[in-house]
């Protein structure tokens, strides 16, 4: 089985990666405020990056 890894599906692996950590650091920061404040924020802009991936790609762009 041979995967062709272009540029997009790297990325995606990356942030895939990076979730999966927020999702970790989600955890162990159980019983920790200040913990659990950074790790949250963290997951929420891992989610944020990932957004343009799922994206349809016949939607216009707003940037002039």
């Amino acid at each position: 089985m041979h995967i062709h890894m272009t540029d997009h599906y790297i990325n995606l692996l990356g942030w895939v990666l990076f979730l999966i950590s927020a999702i970790g650091f989600c955890i162990a920061s159980v019983g920790s405020f200040w913990a659990m404040f950074g790790s949250v924020f963290f997951l929420i802009a891992c989610l944020v990056f990932m957004i343009p991936f799922f994206r349809r790609k016949g939607v216009p762009d707003d940037t002039h």
